[in-house]
């Protein structure tokens, strides 16, 4: 059964940078699509970004665009997440997900989730 698995997280400062990746498998219509999430203490899981993989389109949650980039490399089926300018409010745990299409950035339509990476970011 496919997993996914994230890395990258840390502890930054407010302004600074971290990226992400995620390690899926081989590409399957089950893992068309791509996508982080990401979810705070006492919040709701967050959409951040998706990406389908053939053609490597992205789409961003609104509180993101300009700050964080999705991205993959094909050869080795890592997925990517940029995070840039990070603000104590990106503060979360980020979660890579796969879903068959890119509908939105609503969690119900994701099947398959990593277990997560904590990004930290001070004031």
């Amino acid at each position: 059964q496919v997993q996914l698995m994230e890395s990258g997280g840390g502890s930054v400062q407010a302004g600074g940078s971290l990226r992400l990746s995620c390690v899926a498998s081989p590409f399957t219509y089950s893992t068309r699509c791509m996508a982080w999430f990401r979810q705070a203490p006492g919040k709701e899981r967050e959409g951040v970004a998706n990406i389908y993989r053939g053609s490597g389109t992205p789409t961003y949650a609104d509180s993101v665009k300009g700050r964080f980039a999705i991205s993959q490399d094909k050869s080795d089926n890592t997925v990517y997440l940029q995070l840039d300018s990070l603000k104590p409010e990106d503060t979360a745990t980020y979660y890579c997900a796969a879903a068959r299409f890119c509908y939105g950035l609503g969690a119900s339509a994701y099947s398959l989730w990593g277990q997560g990476t904590q990004v930290t970011v001070s004031s």
